[in-house]
């Protein structure tokens, strides 16, 4: 079985401005896309060489892998795209400052609806254009499927058809497969790989741009996984990752 690569985008612009993005379309930032570049730069020095991506329909991620493949000199790899992949929905809280919501509302709740498992943040009225009935992207999906918001959990049940589907069959049949996406949708898919429970999920940080690399067994469990890079800076990245609740506009801090 081949090498399954996991790639979070680089660092974005609302992740300057402490803003929560969800489906929200924003580009990376000048050190989201170095994070990139290095990305790519980590995945050819260790002898991976992408075979095909899947990504989500966000442009962070869709500008991650761009330059990663470019990095590897790679561009011509085929990328499949699908809104399975998408960032968690965060409904009402999209574009909202993180630490003024957190003032408004209580840190305690905000933690809740960002990272428990199964409580969703508040719903976007569908009339709201921030709802993603009012995104072309989104045009052909049944109207039952556009998330209003979401929790984890409900990333983890419209990302699994996917991997399933479309991800297993390319893991049969290709040396190395990646999956650029995000946050959320990352987790849920180290979740199913890694069986997590509810709790160990909710507590996972994964860092924006570096290579999770899974060598996985016949019947696609993972045999072992590591990150690609230097350890401190993996730490760095991930700390940041866990500190976005409380992190103040402006910080060097990654979020969703």
């Amino acid at each position: 079985m081949g090498a399954l690569v996991l790639l979070r985008h680089g660092e974005s612009t609302w992740n300057l401005e402490n803003l929560f993005t969800g489906w929200h379309d924003v580009p990376l930032s000048e050190r989201g896309v170095e994070e990139a570049r290095e990305a790519g730069r980590l995945m050819m020095a260790a002898g991976l060489r992408p075979a095909v991506v899947h990504e989500s329909l966000l442009l962070r991620a869709i500008q991650t892998t761009q330059l990663a493949l470019a990095e590897m000199q790679m561009s011509w790899v085929p990328v499949k795209r699908t809104w399975r992949l998408n960032e968690r929905h965060y409904g009402a809280l999209q574009g909202l400052n993180k630490k003024e919501t957190a003032d408004k509302y209580g840190e305690d709740r905000v933690k809740v609806w960002r990272r428990s498992y199964d409580v969703r943040p508040p719903e976007l009225e569908p009339s709201d254009e921030r709802h993603p009935s009012h995104d072309p992207r989104y045009a052909a999906l049944p109207p039952e499927l556009l998330p209003s918001a979401e929790c984890l959990k409900d990333v983890v049940d419209r990302m699994l058809p996917y991997w399933y589907d479309a991800i297993v069959p390319d893991l049969l049949t290709q040396p190395c497969v990646v999956v650029s996406a995000h946050g959320n949708s990352l987790r849920a898919l180290v979740k199913h790989l890694d069986g997590l429970s509810e709790e160990e999920v909710v507590e996972l940080n994964i860092p924006t741009g570096v290579p999770r690399v899974y060598e996985l067994s016949s019947d696609l469990r993972p045999r072992s996984w590591r990150y690609l890079g230097d350890q401190a800076e993996i730490e760095r990245r991930a700390a940041a990752v866990k500190a976005q609740a409380s992190a103040q506009p402006g910080s060097k801090s990654s979020s969703p």
